[in-house]
């Protein structure tokens, strides 16, 4: 997956997780980068980006930061499974992609890159079911999932700005993104919650998971290539929620929940007051919502054979991603341990 020519290329959302390892890949293929971000972000400079300074809600911020490029790779976004976070992620998602795509257009941008979900269109309740580009939109998920349905709005919003225009819009559609450098847990929270052993039961659904690393080599290459007016999906592995903890336990070394998995249909029936009431007899906490308890139930399996034809997709092996994964997630203790016993030491020293 290789582009053939540089590229001025800005990045919005550079500072998350998928951001900043777009950024890290875009830069070590030899493109010019660019970053929309809220704040200075020095690490980012540091690393010879351009820093603008803005906000995707500020239409003015975003058509100053566009000026000059050829390609915008639209990433930023608000991960949350809240539903108090709904008004915000519309705003965020729906507004954002507007202001991001309509500045595009305007400025004549050749290329738009728009990073959403495998979850606009691959969740269904059926685990016989693997979800492809082409299938019907799942409304009848996406309506209780805030955040989905936002990306799904954002994704149709793209569309219809960039319709009739000479500006190409391919849109990317990464499932569950795992790997190192989530230092906000957004992606990696279910792994963090693993390794604490704060999950009494196996949930009853199953997932599809990707590197990071993958996904970043994944918009390198569709710099170039890919079909403008696709989507494509990205995900390395599908499997229930059970099979997912089984191999992070071997990764990990870490038992996995007391519970065995509840059923669908008994989830269903029962609903998260079950789950409750199960938790209760080993003495845990579950630390799910109803809304978690749901999407947790979902199957959302994909089948990436597109994007590997078109655009080179090959992620690398799944073992490796969740190895990464929980090395990342417990140097990042040892790292605020390291911290914490300095301050300490400091501050011993001055008392």
């Amino acid at each position: 997956m290789s582009t053939s020519r540089s590229h001025s290329v800005i990045v919005t959302g550079a500072t998350g997780f998928l951001g900043r390892h777009c950024v890290d890949a875009l830069l070590g293929a030899g493109h010019k980068v660019k970053a929309l971000c809220r704040s200075d972000e020095p690490a980012l400079a540091a690393l010879g980006v351009t820093v603008v300074r803005g906000d995707v809600l500020d239409r003015a911020s975003v058509d100053r930061a566009i000026d000059g490029v050829d390609v915008v790779v639209h990433g930023a976004g608000l991960v949350s499974r809240s539903p108090d976070d709904t008004s915000t992620m519309m705003r965020v998602h729906v507004l954002g992609t507007r202001h991001v795509v309509g500045a595009a257009v305007a400025a004549g941008v050749r290329r738009v890159v728009h990073l959403s979900t495998s979850g606009t269109v691959a969740v269904g309740a059926d685990p016989e079911m693997v979800f492809r580009e082409d299938d019907p939109v799942p409304f009848e998920h996406l309506v209780k999932f805030p955040y989905y349905l936002s990306k799904w709005l954002a994704e149709r919003a793209a569309a219809d700005l960039v319709d009739g225009t000479r500006t190409e819009l391919v849109t990317l559609n990464p499932s569950l993104a795992l790997g190192p450098g989530d230092t906000r847990g957004s992606s990696t929270e279910e792994v963090r919650r693993y390794l604490k052993r704060e999950l009494p039961i196996v949930p009853p659904g199953g997932c599809s998971f990707v590197d990071v690393r993958d996904v970043a080599a994944v918009v390198v290459a569709v710099l170039d290539q890919g079909r403008a007016g696709e989507r494509y999906l990205l995900g390395a592995q599908n499997l229930t929620f059970a099979q997912f903890f089984e191999r992070l336990g071997q990764v990990s070394g870490v038992k996995g929940p007391p519970l065995p998995v509840v059923l669908p249909k008994v989830a269903a029936t029962w609903g998260i007051g079950l789950l409750e009431r199960a938790a209760d007899l080993v003495g845990a906490k579950l630390p799910v919502t109803t809304l978690e308890a749901e999407m947790a139930s979902a199957f959302w399996y994909c089948d990436s054979r597109k994007a590997s034809r078109e655009l080179g997709f090959s992620p690398r092996e799944p073992m490796t991603t969740l190895l990464d994964t929980v090395k990342d997630i417990r140097g990042e203790g040892r790292r605020e341990k390291l911290v914490g016993a300095r301050r300490a030491g400091a501050g011993g020293a001055t008392a």
